[in-house]
């Protein structure tokens, strides 16, 4: 397991990063990054809080559900704007970053229908981070702060993903090629309401996938189209418990779990696929 320094640059003084030597990366003026013993690199900037990201459980939840197929539909829906020409104009293999990559669920698909895609890994939990990896061996990984400058060189990505994932626009346009695009999937209000109906799960703003635009614009993207997802799944309570258990919503799981009956429901599966390029203007 090794990672491709060409995708990374210093937290600190934001100069390229590079092998030191087998276990040790760092940067021409000395800052020093130990790669784990499960093959990621640590690159937070000075100061940064102290959040961990997604806990262990959440992630557990996450990959109980995803290794079921539950959002094969999703993923299907990714690997094909991924694979779109335009995407792969850039000369030499496609290079994906995944922030935010939680369980490492897309960026495995995709590296299974791509097989030759250089593949970034990264998100705020070492754990995530970790879990990733061994989803998408191949794949570099780097614990990071998503909402500070990136650990991420300039124009090194032709494709970034961010699903389910916080969002840092300005630096989404920096690391990004400009013939490249930034994939974006945003729950819709349908989106598990039955859970929410029964106070397993926040509410979801109205129009999100608009409020993205918006906060996408203000760094010089607009918006290609992407389509919108939507099918109903019948759950029992196993699969209702995990549903609610996967994200921010995971601390009402318990008491979904203490008060729903064994039977099978249906449940509505709906998010957004949003592409955004480049605007010709910026």
């Amino acid at each position: 397991m090794s990672i491709d320094s060409t995708w990374l640059r210093c937290p600190n003084c934001f100069s390229a990063v590079d092998p030191v030597d087998e276990r040790v990366y760092g940067c021409a003026n000395g800052h020093r990054f130990d790669r784990s013993k499960f093959g990621y690199l640590t690159l937070l900037p000075p100061r940064a809080p102290r959040t961990i990201g997604d806990d262990r459980d959440m992630l557990a939840a996450r990959a109980g559900l995803l290794d079921r197929g539950v959002f094969a539909p999703i993923s299907d829906a990714l690997i094909s704007l991924v694979a779109d020409d335009r995407t792969t104009a850039s000369s030499g293999a496609l290079r994906v970053a995944d922030l935010g990559c939680g369980t490492g669920y897309y960026s495995a698909r995709i590296s299974d229908s791509i097989p030759s895609a250089r593949i970034l890994l990264a998100d705020r939990s070492p754990d995530a981070v970790r879990m990733a990896l061994r989803a998408v061996p191949r794949a570099s990984g780097v614990v990071l702060d998503i909402w500070r400058p990136l650990p991420i060189a300039d124009a090194t990505a032709d494709a970034i993903l961010n699903v389910f994932a916080p969002r840092n626009p300005a630096e989404f346009r920096r690391i990004l090629r400009h013939d490249g695009r930034v994939i974006v999937v945003v729950p819709t209000a349908a989106h598990l309401s039955e859970l929410r109906a029964r106070g397993a799960l926040l509410d979801i703003p109205a129009e999100k996938d608009s409020a993205v635009a918006e906060q996408l614009g203000a760094a010089g993207f607009s918006r290609r189209g992407g389509p919108r997802v939507e099918y109903r799944i019948e759950a029992d309570a196993e699969l209702r418990a995990r549903l609610a258990g996967m994200g921010p919503s995971a601390h009402h799981a318990a008491a979904l779990a203490a008060t729903d009956g064994g039977e099978l429901a249906t449940v509505t599966v709906s998010v957004d696929v949003l592409s955004f390029e480049v605007a010709e203007s910026s």
